[in-house]
């Protein structure tokens, strides 16, 4: 199969061709080269006859060089070499590997699959939520991620709506818990009751589940009950089981904890742990509706019939989208900008930046690096894309580490909140050069 062969940090890329093949710095070019030597849309390869191949300039800045000079077109040929900017491409004519178009036909399929899943499941809850769909999409991806969320926003935005709504939507048991100051780990977990056989007369404890033991797991006000029992869902947030008495049991696969939170009532509550708000992928911060979208809420809960809702996705597909997720590809470009958005965060490091170690106490850890790439990685894929960019990384910087930064004093006394430092983070760390 006809392919460009070229190397980027001394790794070595191999990129077969389409019918047309465009190529550039954008993520939606066919062929994403992440290199600030190219331009956003660079060039344009179209097949002409059986095996001629057609290079041509999409208006770029650097152009095209052959041999040392730039052209505006070239005819490609077996071990033709070509330059874009920085990069050296190499046109390979290739016997086709065995089964290399039906495995590119399967990822492809799997790709639109992954997309009309996300598009069908906010159709359905659609149906119910009106607007909020920046949030909704936070929510799914971080379902299909693995990772979990903690809603914040003040009473009535339909935070517990939205979570029950999702379960609707997706063929998965779904189980409420409201948190209270009475509350005890055992309620969550579940706990070991001592039983007399009806028949022989014997007694032996037996394991009775908790309401944990669920796929979507709704943790209602969950600051309004003690440490103790807020740490009862450590382990089953990270390793997706439960121990009691010594015993683990493992947790209904997938497994989601979504925690609500009320931002503005704090007499009589417990704030979150720093250990526990690590094990959240997402804070996300729920704003009111816009005019539209609230007046379109007040019409239909006002109306007697209620919206008829369909499950369009199981919990089998659900695991399978979300192994999707893993095997997305993430150059060493763009883990390198995620690693540094983390470190920019933490004070009192080499090359800590002065506002950082003006308004932080602490910054993120590695577990925010991690969460930044699957972030980007679901993102792309229910774009309908296999390549992960900087962008992408940029894009869930806010939900990912807002929760996992610490203001100092100063920060609280200039009126600096963790969003502000995070935007002045991203404005300060650039894209790693090649």
């Amino acid at each position: 199969m006809p392919a460009l062969v070229y190397k980027i940090q001394e790794q070595e890329h191999r990129f077969p061709l389409k019918e047309r093949t465009a190529i550039g710095r954008d993520p939606r070019n066919d062929l994403c080269v992440p290199s600030d030597s190219i331009s956003s849309q660079h060039a344009v390869i179209t097949r002409s006859g059986n095996d001629g191949y057609q290079l041509e300039d999409a208006g770029s800045s650097n152009g095209i060089v052959v041999g040392g000079k730039r052209v505006l077109s070239c005819a490609l040929e077996g071990g033709s070499v070509f330059s874009l900017g920085d990069i050296e491409f190499a046109f390979a004519l290739d016997e086709p590997e065995p089964g290399a178009a039906e495995s590119r036909a399967q990822s492809e399929e799997a790709i639109a699959r992954f997309k009309e899943a996300h598009e069908r499941v906010l159709g359905e809850i659609g149906k119910v939520v009106v607007g909020q769909r920046e949030v909704l999409d936070q929510m799914l991806v971080a379902l299909f991620a693995r990772g979990h969320c903690l809603l914040i926003g003040v009473p009535g935005l339909a935070k517990t709506l939205m979570v029950r709504t999702l379960g609707g939507a997706i063929d998965l048991d779904t189980c409420r818990i409201q948190f209270t100051p009475d509350l005890m780990p055992s309620d969550i977990t579940g706990t070991d009751i001592l039983e007399e056989d009806s028949v022989t007369g014997k007694r032996a404890f037996r394991f009775h589940r908790g309401p944990i033991f669920t796929n979507l797991l709704l943790a209602d006000e969950i600051n309004r009950t003690p440490p103790k029992t807020q740490a009862a869902l450590l382990e089953a947030m990270q390793e997706q089981r439960v121990t009691i008495s010594g015993t683990s049991y493992d947790l209904p696969s997938p497994f989601m904890v979504l925690a609500t939170q009320n931002p503005i009532e704090q007499e009589g509550t417990y704030p979150l742990p720093e250990a526990q708000l690590d094990r959240f992928m997402f804070c996300i911060h729920l704003a009111y509706p816009s005019a539209e979208d609230e007046r379109q809420v007040i019409l239909d809960t006002t109306r007697q019939a209620p919206a008829a809702m369909g499950k369009v996705l199981t919990a089998a597909s659900v695991l399978e989208l979300q192994q999707l997720v893993r095997q997305v590809p993430v150059s060493q470009h763009v883990a390198l900008y995620a690693l540094n958005l983390v470190r920019a965060t933490r004070p009192n490091c080499e090359g800590s930046l002065d506002f950082i170690n003006r308004w932080v106490n602490w910054g993120a850890g590695t577990r925010a690096g991690q969460y930044l790439l699957l972030a980007a990685k679901t993102h792309v894929l229910l774009q309908g894309r296999f390549s992960v960019s900087c962008a992408d990384v940029r894009q869930y910087a806010l939900p990912v580490l807002r929760h996992r930064i610490f203001p100092t004093f100063t920060a609280a006394s200039e009126s600096v909140n963790t969003d502000q430092i995070i935007a002045k983070v991203i404005a300060a760390v650039k894209e790693p050069q090649y």
